[in-house]
């Protein structure tokens, strides 16, 4: 299995019928809760470890998925509000080198991530179909639908959650 990508590569099957969506829509609701199951009862040690070789530690992992997550929400709320806007991207390898992401206690970013998935939760429900084809312009990816991204970042949640989880059972670290 290849540690980088536990449940595999992200691939878009869409366009998403709505009943796809409100899955997708679920798994992002539920990230939260997943992620706080995956790291509970780990110790300091356990959480400064990295869950692959050249990896990040689990630390910064939680600390990262509320970071990815919040430019997701802004994409989405540029996306519904200006016409194929062209968003920003950011250096995911440097922001989980600063302090934030190396020494502040998860519990703030598990406090970030639930009421960002609230609300993020709350937009997604709200959309009608049409405006999943909405679309934003990422400068290295392209155009992207909220159809895509949603399904990117409901994979997303799952795909980072998966590497503590596979770390855990590696290491046999019990619940």
């Amino acid at each position: 299995m290849d540690l980088r990508y536990p449940v595999g590569k992200f691939e878009y099957h869409g366009p998403h019928s709505p009943e796809d969506r409100n899955s997708l829509i679920t798994s992002i609701e539920h990230a939260p809760d997943k992620l706080r199951e995956a790291i509970r009862g780990l110790k300091p040690s356990q959480m400064d470890t990295a869950y692959r070789p050249g990896g990040w530690t689990v630390r910064q992992v939680v600390h990262h998925i509320p970071d990815s997550h919040m430019n997701a929400y802004i994409r989405f709320k540029l996306a519904l509000t200006e016409t194929e806007p062209v968003i920003k991207p950011y250096d995911e390898a440097r922001w989980a080198n600063l302090a934030d992401s190396t020494e502040t206690p998860v519990e703030v970013s598990f406090s970030l991530l639930e009421s960002l998935h609230r609300r993020w939760v709350i937009l997604l429900r709200s959309l009608q179909p049409a405006q999943f084809d909405l679309k934003f312009t990422h400068p290295e990816r392209g155009p992207m639908s909220l159809d895509q991204t949603l399904a990117l970042y409901a994979w997303h949640g799952d795909h980072h959650i998966a590497h503590i989880t596979a770390l855990r059972n590696r290491e046999g670290w019990a619940d």
